[in-house]
């Protein structure tokens, strides 16, 4: 498993709907997700500037390239695109992070 962060951003205002949507994720994306190799998957929000962090686990195998293809992902980034910054395939802008320190 290698651990995996990364920035995004979320549109001023919508913290509490960014919230509400993932409190609700859907099932079948869930399922996607683990399928494509991902776990112990957190996002974390800097209130002050709207940004999210997040940090997941996955498999050195992992499919995540593949995601994009994938239907039930495209609907996802659709439903999230009105309140994120995102391109204009609906893709949410993800900004890789490099990790400079962990403890074990």
């Amino acid at each position: 498993m290698e651990q995996f962060g990364f920035r995004m951003q979320i549109n001023a205002g919508q913290a509490e709907e960014y919230r509400r949507r993932h409190d609700e994720i859907w099932p079948e994306l869930v399922a996607l997700l683990k399928d494509a190799g991902i776990s112990d998957y957190s996002i974390f929000l800097h209130e002050e500037t709207l940004s999210l962090f997040a940090v997941l686990r996955r498999t050195s195998d992992h499919k995540m390239d593949m995601l994009p293809l994938e239907p039930v992902m495209q609907r996802w980034w659709e439903y999230m695109a009105d309140i994120m910054a995102s391109n204009e395939k609906n893709e949410p802008l993800v900004e890789p992070l490099e990790r400079v320190f962990h403890l074990a």
